[in-house]
């Protein structure tokens, strides 16, 4: 299967240059290396590239084939205000927790489209997807975390089917978060956060239908 490509969404600010770079650029060598495609030694270099005489914020898309391609495009990006709280319903599409490309940030994304496609964009801001099981797994463009009191965010094990997001990655090297699964009921015991590398962390309100 490399009919695909990884996929890279990275920030760019003018003071601080990449948003956790290392943290991206280690994931794309490491799905490439378990996905049989050559190493993406270019890849910083077209990164920076990219963002050469930039003014203001920046929203930077890498994608990597498997013949070694790499394709940078770029795009004005507006952060969002600290105090937004995004709008979360639940679909109905659910993902296999067994497809162990989930687990690899790729532009094979049929199943996150179908399950944002459920809701129109004034009636949700992002939809979180379950697995054959019920567990909750992630958002179509985000990391789910919750904060039941304990200290630390608890978010989804990779092993229920989804993304090692960026994000979610550095709030757990950072004792901020730990792995644990959770279901919809668990939801409703404590704050909700989506989140990913590109918007940070994002309070939301959970919307039943």
């Amino acid at each position: 299967m490399t009919d695909f490509s990884l996929i890279e969404t990275l920030r760019w600010q003018p003071r601080g240059g990449f948003i956790r770079l290392r943290l991206h650029l280690a994931r794309l060598s490491r799905s490439a290396r378990r996905l049989g495609f050559p190493p993406p030694i270019e890849a910083a270099a077209k990164l920076e590239d990219a963002v050469a005489g930039s003014a203001g914020p920046r929203r930077i898309r890498l994608t990597f084939d498997a013949q070694g391609r790499i394709e940078v495009t770029s795009a004005a990006f507006v952060p969002l205000a600290p105090e937004t709280a995004w709008t979360i319903r639940i679909a109905e599409t659910r993902l296999d927790s067994t497809d162990r490309l989930l687990r690899h940030k790729t532009t094979r994304r049929a199943v996150y489209e179908t399950a944002r496609a459920e809701y129109a964009p004034d009636e949700a801001d992002e939809v979180i997807l379950l697995n054959e099981r019920g567990e909750v797994c992630e958002g179509t463009i985000t990391s789910v975390f919750l904060d039941d009191g304990t200290g630390l965010l608890r978010t989804p094990p990779i092993s229920c089917g989804l993304l090692a997001g960026v994000l979610r990655t550095e709030l757990i090297c950072a004792r901020k978060a730990r792995v644990g699964r959770l279901t919809l009921a668990d939801l409703d015991t404590g704050t909700l956060y989506v989140g990913n590398s590109l918007r940070g962390l994002i309070r939301a309100n959970l919307v039943r239908t």
